[in-house]
């Protein structure tokens, strides 16, 4: 019997470097010639008590930011934290210090989700006007709610 991790699922056009143009054809690129622009994911609606996780700013500046809104004069009683790909990590502990700091005080209720993202392919040479390329792709997302319950 064939082991079911060796066997490759789906068409074989299913190539990292390809591309699909305006018309919705797939196009292999040489990605030397082109450099890759990502798009920003799109955002929920942005309410006072979203905290939007990511790894450029410093893990203590976005733990305190947290504890801040909910312990400041603004008085939520909530916050979301949402995290994207590699930044899932960080907001779950996130989440947890701040579990940790109220003593229990605090309950978490998390949900995932799955975002899809645009990349953008650019030519290096300005002179090759070609079509504008695009890509699509998947990344995980955790949207984690920090509360005070109903006393």
């Amino acid at each position: 019997m064939a082991d079911p991790r060796s066997q490759v699922s789906g068409s074989a056009s299913q190539n990292p470097l390809g591309f699909s143009t305006p018309e919705g054809s797939t196009v292999e690129m040489d990605p030397v010639e082109y450099t890759l622009r990502k798009r920003l994911p799109r955002k929920l609606p942005k309410r006072r008590n979203d905290v939007y996780i990511n790894m450029k700013t410093d893990f203590k500046a976005q733990l305190a930011r947290c504890q801040k809104l909910l312990d400041g004069g603004a008085g939520h009683k909530e916050i979301c934290i949402h995290g994207l790909g590699l930044a899932i990590n960080r907001a779950i502990n996130i989440a947890l210090q701040l579990q940790a700091f109220s003593q229990g005080a605090l309950q978490l209720a998390a949900n995932t989700s799955t975002v899809e993202l645009i990349d953008d392919l650019e030519p290096d040479d300005p002179d090759e006007a070609g079509e504008p390329l695009t890509r699509t792709r998947n990344n995980s997302a955790i949207h984690i709610k920090v509360f005070y319950p109903n006393a």
